[in-house]
């Protein structure tokens, strides 16, 4: 007859607890290990965690001092590590230069130690007061004499302006001063650009007009124009309101903010340069608008104007132009700061398109 088949081998329950140690035996030849030790223990450290990791699983919820064990072992060799990184980085390092014998050690060590202090003598103990609620009323409830004080003796009296509770309290001990507020200082505001007295004057010289440091306190400033060969250079007017009447050669409107500028007609092109959050209104003819290095401009043309006037704009943003429609009711478009531009290597160009953001 066939031979009976060979039982498996069983299994112990501390087979991972054998093959644990068994690694843990492994990491200490680090000190063989040159020249990076570190390294061949860290290894070792997750080799270790490899069977640990089974004795948690095996014993989760069923037995804690196993997972506590497993715990102070991982402690343990995390620790051993971070030695050896402190100490023995390039491999084990030996005090050779420095060394001596082990009993001259021992020796010196024996002869350093203080000897032991004598024991100073126990302080006799105070009589405790009788336990529990009474004895505590009871010591409190005693009157100081002559031989002993009570518990309470040597406690300050509370008056009635000092209690809390009653409508006598004025304060006392018990209130503590406020503590004074921090000043708060002011925010200032925004810095203006107006930085001399207000202009408005004509000059033959080039046969300009001269608009400068105009705030809202100005009023509305008014330009008579009595020559069409006459210009208007506004410059550093801050909320300001400008009115030119007149037919004139042109108009730069430099370095302003929150100002509002309006005329009649201009020959050749009303100019907006480094401004910011402007209002410009024509009520004529204005053949050509320029904003350069703009941040928030609405333009006003009139509806003669609408169809011829074109528009000139680089470096700027927040650009709307209004016009009023056949109905004479007003329209508004933003002014596109957006493009496309494709290179045609065959033509050696680039043409422009604007961006689909826009819809006109």
């Amino acid at each position: 007859p066939p031979p009976p088949p060979a039982l498996a081998p069983r299994r112990d329950e501390w087979e991972n607890h054998m093959k644990t140690t068994g690694e843990v035996f492994g990491l200490l030849q680090w000190i063989m290990i040159t020249p990076k030790p570190k390294d061949y223990a860290a290894e070792m450290v997750g080799a270790c965690d490899f069977w640990s990791n089974k004795i948690r699983v095996q014993h989760k919820g069923k037995s804690p001092e196993q997972i506590a064990w497993v715990d102070a072992l991982k402690g343990l060799l995390q620790g051993l590590v971070a030695y050896i990184k402190d100490h023995h980085l390039a491999g084990v390092a030996y005090n050779n230069a420095k060394g001596g014998k082990l009993e001259d050690a021992a020796g010196a060590a024996a002869a350093a130690a203080p000897p032991p202090a004598p024991k100073a003598a126990a302080a006799p103990k105070k009589a405790a007061p009788a336990g529990g609620a009474g004895g505590l009323m009871a010591e409190l409830a005693k009157k100081k004499t002559a031989g002993g004080d009570s518990a309470a003796s040597g406690l300050k009296a509370v008056t009635k302006d000092q209690q809390t509770w009653r409508k006598e309290f004025s304060g006392g001990d018990a209130k503590a001063a406020p503590a004074p507020k921090p000043k708060v200082a002011p925010r200032a505001g925004p810095k203006s650009i107006v930085t001399g007295p207000a202009v408005c004057e004509y000059k033959d010289q080039g046969m300009k007009w001269s608009v400068e440091n105009q705030t809202k306190e100005s009023g509305v400033v008014t330009v008579e124009i009595t020559d069409p060969k006459q210009q208007v250079y506004i410059f550093k007017c801050d909320g300001a309101t400008i009115d030119i009447k007149g037919k004139c050669k042109g108009i730069v409107v430099d370095t302003a903010v929150k100002t509002n500028v309006l005329f009649d007609s201009v020959i050749s092109s009303c100019e907006i340069v480094n401004c910011k959050r402007m209002q410009v209104q024509s009520r004529g003819m204005v053949p050509s608008i320029a904003i350069d290095k703009t941040d928030g401009i609405l333009v006003y043309v009139s509806k003669e104007s609408a169809s011829t006037t074109t528009f000139v704009t680089s470096k700027s943003s927040e650009m709307n132009v209004s016009w009023p429609d056949a109905n004479d009711d007003m329209q508004e478009k933003c002014i596109p700061e957006q493009f496309q531009h494709k290179l045609d290597p065959e033509k050696g160009s680039i043409s422009s398109d604007i961006s689909d953001l826009y819809s006109h």
